[in-house]
């Protein structure tokens, strides 16, 4: 906590911002709540963001960032031989850490969409992040010899959020009665739903 440099403060209140939204939902975020989440003294928030809305920009900004260094990430620790089928691999691997790992992005993300359909700031900055993270992931596929377009992408990560969803807040039992309850399979196939061609031989490589 000791960073007071204005962008590193910024990014504490929006990091406290999604936790509270993972953890409380939409109505659980208000500026006295995340300056007690981000242990900054009471009134910090509201300086930086004075409304509700430009905290939920926020948030929304600050989950773009981190998902665009994740993207990075893999960018710079994919091989420059990868096939297709290894990239799929990602899509399984994805579903298991939102699900079975730490699901606070995660529940943040559908606390953010819910808010974006009556809030056009939040919901520009969805779409600015939803954009972003499909330029990125075109670029990654293409380590892959793959020629997905950004409507591909984008496409395979709204799968995977519903899917995410599905896997997070249904019971086993009716995961299992309407084919969900496989997270590995279902990641494979909205992989090779989604990509472009040449890559529709994804799914006989990956099967």
């Amino acid at each position: 906590m000791g960073d007071r440099r204005p962008g590193s403060r910024r990014a504490l209140l929006g990091d406290a911002a999604i936790a509270i939204l993972a953890r409380e939902g939409g109505r659980g975020l208000t500026h006295r709540a995340v300056d007690r989440e981000a242990e900054v003294p009471q009134g910090t928030t509201k300086n930086y963001f004075p409304t509700r809305e430009s905290l939920l920009e926020a948030a929304a900004a600050r989950m773009a960032e981190e998902h665009r260094a994740a993207v990075q990430r893999l960018r710079d620790t994919t091989p420059a031989q990868v096939s297709p089928s290894q990239l799929g691999e990602l899509y399984p691997a994805l579903l298991r850490r939102a699900v079975n790992g730490d699901p606070t992005q995660l529940l943040a993300m559908a606390e953010l969409y819910l808010e974006a359909v009556r809030r056009p700031g939040v919901r520009q900055a969805l779409g600015e992040m939803a954009i972003a993270n499909a330029e990125s992931a075109v670029a990654l596929h293409q380590v892959a010899g793959l020629d997905s377009s950004t409507r591909d992408v984008g496409v395979l990560d709204a799968y995977l959020l519903g899917i995410s969803l599905s896997l997070l807040a249904l019971p086993p039992d009716a995961l299992r009665q309407i084919g969900l309850d496989d997270p590995y399979s279902l990641g494979l196939g909205v992989f090779a739903a989604a990509v472009s061609t040449p890559a529709r031989s994804v799914e006989q490589e990956c099967s």
